[in-house]
């Protein structure tokens, strides 16, 4: 029995227009708060790694819950946890826009996570139920992954905008309108799918899968930033390795796994995982310190700073609006290569751009980037679920899914990181400075804290070493991002060797009548 959806067109459509609704959701949560980093900093005052915490407590506790979110809405219903999770969305919000400390923001971010992983996958499997036809479904992807980008490009610009006129907290005031419109349009247009067969949903396999993403990603992010010295490092690393091991080994047990990890036998979905991944590793890193850059260093208020980044998201909607064309003239296994390859060119290209780089270098790099990312992200989409059977459209979404966030995470770690590091070791503070030293060695944002109460003789030095020394960690992260994606193209082209079916939601279907016929 299918856990497809009969509708009319115009049904299926207006379906995937409240989905549409959902992703852009999340999507401006996600990149809004970059440019609210440095009015965070100034209010909340947080500490260098608290500061990476506010970055990435999101997409780290999202990406440890996906997987069981996609498995638990298979079960009960993926309209019922969309519906559910956009409410708890609404509520961690506004616990997030009134945090009165870093802490306290930093739990909110966590919160939204958890609501957060309600919604991607439930919004991706919908999709896969509505749209039974290989060719429609291959558009519908391609719009969904538009909106995606679509919302990361609208929250820099809006948030840009709250940001000139209010305080920071109220980016996260900026989801309540849309959540209201989604839970009113949502209950009464979108249909009710799930398996017909769910089986249990196995609670130790949750607790598993979330100890084991969170305690590695936990390990690396904090490696990053501090080395192995710290006891807690190599402790979270062995806990979270341990655990998802056993999540495996479990999985390979049960009737009725949480996930069917024998679906990463399937070399079309192994490569579709691993490209997003590595590729939103690049992509996040390098958006989180630009958004730094563009108002730290070349002075740009908040608004003019969302807009300079408009190329980059502007650039990946129209990728994703164009995959099904490009993967029809070329395949699977060459789009998704250069894709990779163009994101690893575009990224390097920011391993030298200095203080007075023209803005239209800055703005080449960002387009190509986010077309590239356009297409990878999208196609990534479309090989999962075309590798995962109907019925577990949401655990296989959601392992698309926790792709993209485990990559947005790491890449806000590791690039925030390696900038950070390299930023200390660069930094000269005047030996007069005081007490600022300190607190203009935390990040770049307390440097320009710290020279607003310096007299000029000594704000002026500092100012000049601290953005220096950022934009040397910028440019070496940014090299080291571009090699990163350009081996993820390599590998990406190895697994997807000899796969003429790679894609075959984007094959003529002449082509494919008589292989079905045969069948």
């Amino acid at each position: 029995m299918s856990s497809t959806v009969h509708l009319r067109p115009r049904q299926r459509w207006t379906g995937l227009a409240v989905l549409v609704l959902a992703v852009t959701l999340v999507a401006v949560d996600a990149t809004v708060l970059s440019l609210a980093i440095p009015s965070i900093s100034e209010t909340l005052r947080p500490s260098g790694t608290q500061l990476l915490w506010i970055g990435d407590a999101y997409s780290f506790v999202l990406a440890g819950l996906l997987v069981s979110m996609g498995a638990l809405s298979d079960r009960i219903g993926r309209k019922k946890l969309l519906l559910a999770g956009s409410a708890a969305f609404g509520a961690a919000s506004l616990l997030a826009a009134y945090a009165p400390t870093a802490g306290w923001l930093i739990v909110a971010r966590a919160l939204l996570g958890v609501a957060g992983a309600t919604v991607m996958p439930s919004t991706l499997s919908l999709i896969r139920s509505l749209f039974p036809d290989d060719r429609e479904r291959a558009t519908a992807i391609g719009i969904w992954g538009a909106a995606a980008t679509a919302g990361a490009a609208l929250g820099p610009v809006v948030g840009g905008v709250l940001l000139e006129h209010f305080w920071w907290g109220s980016v996260f005031l900026l989801n309540i309108p849309v959540l209201l419109l989604l839970l009113v349009l949502g209950a009464w247009l979108l249909p009710e799918s799930k398996d017909p067969k769910p089986g249990r949903w196995d609670v130790l396999s949750v607790l598993l899968s979330l100890t084991g993403v969170i305690g590695v990603v936990y390990a690396i992010k904090e490696a990053a930033a501090h080395g192995l010295v710290r006891w807690d490092v190599p402790v979270a690393a062995v806990l979270g390795a341990a655990a998802l091991t056993v999540f495996v080994r479990r999985q390979l047990r049960l009737e009725t796994p949480l996930l069917d990890v024998r679906l990463f036998t399937d070399r079309r979905f192994t490569a579709a995982v691993l490209a997003s991944l590595t590729a939103l590793i690049g992509l996040s890193g390098v958006v989180f310190v630009t958004s730094q850059y563009l108002q730290l260093v070349r002075g740009y208020p908040p608004l003019k700073a969302g807009l300079a980044e408009l190329p980059a998201f502007a650039g990946a909607v129209v990728g994703g609006l164009l995959t099904a064309r490009l993967v029809r003239r070329t395949g699977a296994r060459t789009a998704l290569t250069a894709g990779l390859l163009t994101m690893g060119v575009g990224i390097g290209i920011l391993g030298w751009i200095q203080q007075d780089t023209t803005y239209l270098v800055l703005a080449a790099a960002f387009l190509l980037v986010g077309t590239a990312e356009g297409v990878v992200y999208t196609l990534g989409a479309d090989l999962v679920l075309g590798a995962a059977p109907a019925d577990k459209a949401g655990a296989a979404s959601a392992v698309s899914e926790t792709a993209y966030e485990l990559g947005t995470a790491l890449g806000i770690a590791l690039v925030g990181s390696v900038v950070g590091a390299l930023y200390v070791g660069r930094l000269v503070v005047p030996a007069e400075a005081g007490s600022a030293a300190a607190q203009a060695g935390e990040s770049l944002g307390g440097a320009v804290e710290a020279a607003h109460g310096l007299p000029e003789t000594l704000a002026a030095p500092l100012l000049a070493s601290a953005r220096d020394a950022f934009v040397h960690g910028l440019n070496v992260a940014a090299v080291l991002a571009g090699v990163l994606l350009l081996g993820a193209a390599l590998l990406a082209w190895r697994l997807l060797r000899k796969l003429p079916d790679a894609a075959p939601q984007q094959e003529p279907k002449e082509e494919r009548t008589p292989e079905k016929a045969g069948v």
